[in-house]
């Protein structure tokens, strides 16, 4: 199979792309919401159902390294081709299981989709545009952050019709039929195109890692700690609205939902205002007001106040990431960036998804969720500080000047 370049064409790929980071994302967040339906289809426990949750994760954090590999061998539109029609062989596997055990293997294939999409198609998303790197990569992640908040409100509606089988089976087998579909937009829209060929010359993740390793560690130090955070708290913030707050099941789902759709806006602005400043004082900035925000978490009370600082964390924290791949991608010189990126992203992420693990534990022995959160902006706020003390002694990759 050859893409064959007819026009510039990038637009529609870009636009093609907005599609599939949609429904690639959605596959890793829609079993949270399913969880519950899953339990009664199938008589499992809590914990066997929640376990799907995990496994989606897992995929999406498992073969990032490797598909960093791939990318040095073949082009970047061939691999997120590829997650496109794994993402729809899996939904489709998903929506047929008979057994939680299958389930769990579409949940960890549909992870791996993920995963594996993003670790190719941010360097390209970032190589079709590269003189406003911040604004695209802003609107790719908006487009991924909107699945986060349309997951729950889709299975919402999904079962509120009768359907003739099970609701969460047409779910899985329309996000399967729109995979499709977006995957064949994808190749029509890349083989018109005159596709960049800027990592034609990255062959090599040794290569990438000797040469790129200072801004690949600054990178994992930036994003590590304070994702793993992040992952804790939003598993549990249904939970420690409910026991902290006194809140009911439903409010405190709904704060929950607020709190990502906060992060729509932020993508977009963020990356907007990304190819506009310095990078790591802006990131740095980022960072210290989510200190502030989780902190002030832990002593707001009544309904509004809350709801105020749950849009200000959403924002906030929604706002690192495009900083950081903006940072990452823009920084990254075209004969490494494809395996640079992967090295960064299949560091973090592991080190990401431990984070409910960890909150889990703590407060599981008692330590409660105020005590828990203190700790975690302690640990996030001196990282910070050694970060900004080695960026003040030039010690750190200052990354891409501002357009």
């Amino acid at each position: 199979m050859v893409f064959r370049a007819r026009s510039d064409g990038r637009t529609p790929v870009f636009g093609s792309l907005l599609a599939l980071v949609f429904l690639v994302n959605m596959g890793r967040v829609i079993y949270a919401p399913l969880l519950e339906p899953f339990r009664a289809t199938f008589g499992a426990s809590e914990a066997a159902v929640g376990l799907l949750a995990t496994l989606a994760w897992i995929g999406s954090a498992s073969l990032r390294l490797p598909t960093g590999y791939v990318l040095t061998k073949v082009p970047r539109h061939y691999v997120v081709l590829v997650t496109g029609l794994v993402l729809t062989v899996a939904s489709a596997f998903a929506a047929t299981a008979q057994s939680l055990e299958m389930l769990y293997l579409g949940a960890l294939a549909m992870g791996i989709a993920s995963g594996m999409y993003f670790v190719s198609a941010n360097p390209l998303v970032s190589e079709l545009f590269p003189a406003r790197v911040g604004r695209v990569i802003g609107i790719h992640g908006t487009s991924s952050q909107v699945a986060a908040v349309v997951a729950p409100l889709l299975v919402a509606a999904y079962f509120a019709v009768t359907w003739p089988i099970e609701a969460w089976r047409v779910v899985f087998l329309t996000i399967s039929a729109a995979a499709l579909v977006s995957t064949v937009a994808f190749y029509v829209t890349a083989k018109r195109a005159t596709l960049p060929d800027a990592g034609g010359s990255d062959k090599r993740l040794r290569t990438a890692l000797r040469s790129q390793w200072r801004i690949i560690v600054t990178g994992v130090a930036l994003v590590s700690l304070i994702g793993l955070v992040w992952n804790g708290v939003f598993n549990f913030y249904v939970t420690f609205l409910v026991e902290t707050r006194d809140f009911s099941q439903g409010r405190a789902q709904l704060f929950l939902t607020v709190l990502f759709a906060a992060g729509v806006p932020a993508f977009f602005i963020t990356g907007w205002i990304a190819d506009r400043v310095r990078l790591l004082p802006l990131i740095f900035t980022i960072i210290g007001a989510f200190v502030l925000a989780l902190i002030t978490l832990t002593v707001v009370e009544g309904v509004l106040a809350v709801l105020i600082m749950t849009v200000v964390l959403g924002y906030i924290i929604h706002s690192l990431f495009p900083a950081v791949d903006t940072y990452m991608l823009a920084s990254l010189p075209d004969e490494t960036r494809g395996s640079a990126y992967a090295l960064f992203s299949g560091t973090m992420m592991p080190i990401q998804a431990t984070g409910s693990v960890i909150l889990g534990t703590l407060v599981g022995r008692g330590f409660g969720f105020h005590a828990s959160f203190l700790v975690f902006a302690g640990l996030i706020a001196v990282s910070l500080f050694v970060l900004m003390g080695l960026h003040a002694l030039g010690r750190l990759p200052t990354g891409r000047s501002p357009v």
